[in-house]
């Protein structure tokens, strides 16, 4: 390693799966489609060297996938990041849509919620009474 290499707290790529959740084949999988935003540095022995950067863009990576984001959206925003100023307002739009489709996921949670929680209460109160024999039973 040289004097430069050792002055910036560079992190390897089993530190970069501990902090982002991801693994380490997963990180190699986002760095091959092109998923960072930058370039992973390498040692002079060719080891992968993460920034707290690369950290950062992974957590919103992440949180994105966990959210429903298509792989193609999510390729489509690193690529429009790594283009730099300028592309703002269709990194946004991106990002708009997404957040539109997961407040609909959200609603359809809610109203299923609704059901299981109405169901939950249905059968608590006749468990409670004692008159829960033959509750939807089908075979009568």
């Amino acid at each position: 390693m040289t004097t430069t290499e050792a002055a910036v707290p560079f992190l390897s790529i089993g530190e970069v799966a501990e902090r982002t959740g991801l693994s380490v084949h997963a990180l190699r999988f986002y760095e091959r489609e092109g998923l960072l935003v930058g370039p992973v540095q390498r040692t002079s022995g060719g080891r992968r060297r993460y920034t707290s950067l690369d950290v950062e863009w992974l957590l919103i990576c992440v949180k994105l996938r966990e959210s429903g984001m298509p792989l193609a959206d999510l390729k489509h925003f690193a690529e429009l990041v790594r283009r730099g100023p300028g592309n703002e307002a269709e990194r946004l739009q991106l990002l708009d849509a997404h957040r539109q489709r997961v407040d609909a996921q959200i609603q359809a949670l809610e109203e299923c919620r609704s059901v299981i929680a109405w169901k939950v209460g249905v059968y608590a109160e006749h468990l409670a009474r004692g008159e829960a024999d033959g509750l939807w039973d089908p075979t009568t």
